[in-house]
């Protein structure tokens, strides 16, 4: 019998305690919505006495972003882009190419350099002896090409001009496209802070001394080369439109080269400029044109005091007609060097100067082997 009798108790108590545990769950969830009231109270608590932003910081604090964020150092202003090709709109580039430091004085140890810019339709023909120019100094100077969009340049990688195209559109001689192009290529240089002075050159441009003695003639000047006299006949004053009055009198009007050198803060108000644009734009159409205007009568009336009123791109206009003359394979000597380089008289920083032009203009591609030689031979000082 008692043997019998030990499971029956056994299986009371199992019985028993069968019949107690649907209790504990409901423990838990007595407990457990007792912390949430206790955590809510402690969480608004917190809000009201030190603000949601440190309770937001503390806990996102804990979380490691598994991406790479953009540095938050000086590089990421100071550093020039990676890529020239972007897709910003024209507005939307000179709005952020005219973006100025308030303090004159940089925080780092910013080297400046020349930006060479070249409007060209396609190719370079007299690329390799801009190479030769440029050789050796890499850390003085940044290169900008603004071609017709269709151009796909065919550079290698050794290059300094792989990879310099910049996003561009049709421009045509004589009116607003180009301004636009010298714009656009300007815009897109001033991204680069580094960039103090901006040269605009054509393909058939070429430089007539060593880098050097050009980096130091720009560093040292005390103007930019603008082209802006007045010319009282008719394809000057001849061209202006009383409607641009009394923005821009004709006391004012200025006609100059299309091939300029100007410095960062000039640069900046030609991009940033939304009052002069719209009436050249409107007023200045062949037979006004406006490449040879509107740069150089903006400013004239802006800061016509820091203006050399001369370009450094000699060209000969000798044979007449309604462009410079092309030099060839034939023309290219020590003679003609010493005619081009020679012979000029000119103020720099207000003195007396024989150094007045610093490139020349137009050379065909058959010229680029007499080059070369003149190079080898040290009549061109590279």
């Amino acid at each position: 019998m008692q043997s019998r009798g030990v499971p029956l108790e056994e299986g009371k108590e199992r019985s028993n305690q069968s019949k107690g545990s649907p209790l504990r769950p409901l423990r838990l969830l007595v407990l457990f919505l007792a912390l949430c009231v206790v955590f809510s109270v402690i969480s608004i608590y917190t809000v009201k006495h030190f603000g949601i932003q440190s309770v937001v910081t503390t806990v996102s604090s804990t979380f490691q972003p598994c991406y790479d964020e953009e540095p938050g150092g000086l590089d990421k202003w100071t550093r020039p882009p990676l890529r020239l090709i972007h897709n910003m709109s024209d507005k939307e580039l000179l709005w952020r190419a005219s973006f100025v430091p308030r303090i004159k004085a940089y925080p780092f140890a910013r080297v400046p350099k020349i930006a060479f810019m070249f409007l060209t339709k396609g190719p370079l023909p007299l690329a390799p002896l801009w190479e030769r120019f440029l050789k050796g100094h890499e850390k003085l100077y940044s290169i900008y090409i603004h071609s017709l969009p269709s151009f796909q340049p065919q550079f290698p990688p050794s290059s300094v001009f792989y990879n310099r195209q910049i996003p561009s559109k049709i421009s045509e001689w004589g009116r607003m496209s180009m301004c636009d192009a010298e714009r656009r290529l300007l815009a897109n240089a001033l991204l680069d802070i580094s960039n103090e002075w901006f040269i605009l050159l054509s393909e058939s441009c070429i430089p007539l001394y060593k880098f050097s003695f050009v980096y130091h003639y720009i560093m040292k000047s005390k103007h930019s080369f603008v082209g802006a006299f007045d010319d009282p006949g008719p394809y000057g004053r001849g061209r202006y439109n009383e409607n641009m009055a009394p923005l821009v009198n004709i006391t004012k009007w200025r006609k100059g080269s299309q091939w300029f050198e100007v410095n960062r803060k000039l640069a900046v108000n030609i991009v940033e400029d939304t009052t002069f644009y719209p009436k050249f734009e409107q007023y200045c159409r062949p037979a006004c044109y406006v490449d040879e205007h509107y740069f150089p009568t903006m400013l004239t009336i802006q800061a016509g005091n820091v203006l050399a009123n001369r370009s450094i791109t000699w060209v000969d206009w000798s044979r007449g007609g309604a462009h410079p003359a092309t030099f060839g394979r034939a023309d290219i000597t020590q003679e003609f060097f010493n005619r081009v380089r020679g012979g000029h008289r000119c103020l720099y920083n207000n003195r007396n100067s024989s150094v007045c032009v610093l490139f020349a203009r137009k050379f065909a591609p058959s010229a680029l082997e007499p080059l070369l030689h003149m190079v080898d031979s040290k009549v061109l000082d590279f």
